[in-house]
């Protein structure tokens, strides 16, 4: 079956560039990698490198997500940003509005996940076979029919923040694939990845980007 796919025709949001590193603002409902066949071929890294043919790819965002992606632009960069990555040393700040009072302010999600194959792309909390992963929450703003709040996840899993969310009995609203009922009826996922801190690769020094939220 034929997935259907109707990115947003907008001009790439640069947030930063320099000689070794590129950050870039994605729109939700834009891949961030090409997927199979002709018509998911329109993506952030193609748009990226009709500007900048040099660029790499380090990581990726949901495509219902939205928000800041780091591009490599030299293959020392891609190699620097691509160790911090996986010996996960890069801050990453997300912003949700999830459904209902999430409760308390602050805490921790630690439920290991894994593909749920016959569902895929959903993930599912899987304790015997799945692999570890964890995130922080801190509520900003919380009443009876919503909350908003920050995501730190310490891993980097598929849809981890989405599962984590729904396994609290918070879903992330306008989640396709784990709200229900009236947390649906939304737009879009409201799931912005809004800030990134790493160490940039010409010295190593602590820089921190941010990308505002649009919801």
């Amino acid at each position: 079956m034929r997935v259907s796919y109707d990115p947003p025709d907008t001009p790439l949001e640069i947030v930063h560039d320099d000689h070794e590193i590129l950050l870039v603002d994605k729109p939700a409902g834009l891949l961030s990698v090409p997927g199979k066949g002709p018509h998911l071929a329109d993506c952030l890294l193609a748009r990226v490198q009709d500007a900048f043919p040099q660029a790499l790819l380090v990581h990726r965002l949901d495509r219902d997500t939205s928000g800041l992606m780091v591009f490599a632009l030299t293959p020392h960069a891609q190699r620097h940003l691509g160790q911090q990555f996986e010996k996960r040393r890069v801050k990453k700040t997300y912003v949700a509005r999830v459904e209902g009072r999430l409760t308390p302010r602050t805490g921790i999600v630690d439920l290991p996940l894994i593909v749920d194959w016959p569902n895929r792309p959903r993930q599912k909390v899987d304790h015997e076979t799945g692999r570890q992963a964890m995130t922080d929450w801190r509520v900003v703003r919380a009443g009876a029919a919503e909350s908003r709040v920050r995501l730190m996840p310490r891993t980097g899993r598929s849809h981890q923040l989405r599962v984590h969310m729904m396994a609290l009995g918070h879903p992330i609203l306008g989640d396709p694939f784990y709200a229900r009922g009236a947390a649906l009826d939304h737009t879009r996922l409201m799931l912005h990845s809004e800030a990134l801190q790493l160490r940039h690769p010409d010295g190593g020094r602590g820089v921190r980007f941010r990308a505002k939220c649009p919801f």
